[in-house]
């Protein structure tokens, strides 16, 4: 398989369940030589907690030093903002980021993205995806939808924004939570044109 190209991808990890997804998908895109601008939410931080066994501190360099470690990538490659840091790359559509993908979306920052509220940085940096005609993926985690959550996917759909609704298929026989996980980031990664070997082929 032909070696990835190197890109810049945001993404955006937001105080929905399913944490995983996030981490497996930042794991995938370094390991792929992708640059990452990371931008974890106070809420998502509270429900990383609860759903791993990750310790984050509390400051964004000292996030980002931790992650770099833990993925064994330098702080070139791995980059972490704050919420309110109005001066990182991902705030304005002069960036150099090829895509965002929010992972996990909480029904509150997609709501926030669809009326183009841009209450922090995160939000900011979709609106700005968004403006500029670059692909945005949001992997919402939410069951049952409501008719708001139904109808804001369907605004950000319109405008190009794809839906990757975390929702694995079983048709690869899965064996473990891990595959389960697999599943959804590798319709992301396609998404993302990043290669990878993480679920076989439909046929393969």
């Amino acid at each position: 398989m032909a070696e990835n190209a190197s890109r810049t991808f945001a993404l955006g990890m937001t105080g929905a369940s399913g944490v995983q997804y996030g981490f497996r998908l930042l794991q995938c895109l370094l390991a792929a030589n992708q640059r990452v601008y990371l931008m974890i939410s106070k809420a998502a931080q509270v429900v990383i907690s609860m759903e791993t066994d990750i310790a984050l501190p509390g400051r964004p360099a000292d996030i980002q030093k931790a992650l770099a470690e833990k993925y064994k990538v330098d702080t070139t490659q791995l980059l972490v903002f704050g919420e309110d840091e109005w001066t990182a790359p991902v705030a304005s559509g002069s960036n150099d980021v090829a895509a965002m993908v929010v992972c996990p979306c909480s029904m509150g920052a997609l709501s926030a993205i669809a009326h183009g509220a841009s209450n922090n940085l995160l939000e900011r940096a979709a609106d700005v995806t968004l403006k500029e005609r670059k692909k945005l993926i949001l992997v919402p985690r939410e069951t049952p939808y409501s008719d708001i959550h139904l109808e804001n996917m369907l605004k950000l759909s319109r405008m190009d924004a794809v839906i990757v609704d975390a929702n694995p298929g079983f048709y690869n026989n899965p064996e473990s939570i891990d595959d389960l996980v697999d599943f959804v980031v590798a319709k992301i990664l396609d998404q993302l044109g990043v290669e990878h070997t993480l679920q076989p082929r439909w046929g393969e």
